[in-house]
């Protein structure tokens, strides 16, 4: 198969993607890497009928790949994951619209172009977390005691972009990180980053029920067949904070091969939308490392 991957500068050392586009081609398929931040595209050549069986995204949430992307499924390629389920996502205003129409438990959510006009928020909803609406990696996260905090952070929120504000979920401290590869779910406990403790490594935990039936419920929301869920355990039973396109699945195990036999299946239309089940584990699993270069064909720079 030809699949072509579009690989934000950020993530160009990365495990995921750098040892799954490994492997693909270790196992004999021809991968193309798009750098779309840095790369000059003659995208009449790179987005064409016929051009590749599918294209995969791995960028930060602004980036200009979604683009590429969007353009690919214009022309009828397959992506990886649906690019108008990506954009679902992306946008984590639109991701909490998304998630309240269809009845997920997610936080109120407010969405803001400018900082100051959070401060209408009435102060009933006190602590919230205020993030970028295009954030990723737990970048910029705030939690804001109190419309005096909130009034004292504004120059720095102003810098953020559109921005969305949620009451704050009363929690162990513990981010639960649900991932979906092939079908099957993996989860993860991380400290918050919210907490002292932020940046610490993950230990891999069993699911329960609840949770799988709600990591599985999510994919179906967004229409997601590779992803990931951060779920916090609040008092009123599990709340979905924030949804995925491509994480970084390093708590999964054999996360490489399971993501790139993933890609495969959807690039041939046979895991698409594929049934979910849980998997259950307890062990600790160490992050996917870095290893040989990749031989990968670069489309457009690189």
């Amino acid at each position: 198969m030809r699949l072509c991957f579009l690989v934000e500068e950020r993530y160009r050392h990365d495990g995921m993607p750098r040892e799954v586009i490994h492997r693909l081609a270790a196992w004999g398929h021809q991968v193309d890497v798009i750098r779309p931040g840095t790369s000059l595209t003659r995208i009449s050549d790179a987005v064409r009928v016929g051009s590749h069986d599918a294209w995969v995204l791995k960028t930060v949430s602004g980036g200009p790949g979604l683009t590429l992307l969007e353009a690919a499924a214009a022309v009828g390629l397959t992506t990886v994951n649906d690019a108008r389920s990506i954009r679902g996502v992306r946008d984590k205003a639109l991701a909490a619209a998304i998630g309240h129409s269809h009845g997920l438990p997610v936080p109120p959510t407010w969405t803001a172009a400018r900082a100051e006009t959070l401060a209408e928020i009435p102060e009933s909803a006190y602590p919230l977390v205020v993030k970028p609406a295009d954030g990723s990696s737990g970048r910029a996260v705030r939690l804001v005691s109190s419309p005096r905090r909130l009034a004292a952070l504004s120059p720095e929120l102003a810098a953020e972009g559109v921005l969305i504000a949620q009451p704050y979920v009363p929690n162990p401290g513990l981010d639960l990180k649900v991932y979906c590869v092939g079908g099957e779910l993996y989860a993860t406990e991380c400290p918050s980053p919210l907490g002292p403790h932020r940046g610490a490594g993950g230990r891999r935990v069993a699911l329960s029920a609840e949770v799988a039936a709600l990591a599985a419920e999510v994919g179906a929301v967004y229409g997601l067949d590779l992803y990931g869920v951060d779920v916090l355990l609040g008092p009123d039973g599990p709340v979905v904070v924030d949804v995925n396109d491509f994480p970084s699945f390093r708590e999964v195990p054999d996360a490489v091969a399971r993501v790139a036999r993933a890609v495969l299946d959807l690039a041939r239309g046979d895991g698409a939308r594929a049934p979910v089940q849980g998997a259950m584990a307890v062990e600790a699993v160490a992050p996917v490392g870095a290893s040989a270069p990749v031989p990968a064909t670069a489309v457009s720079g690189g």
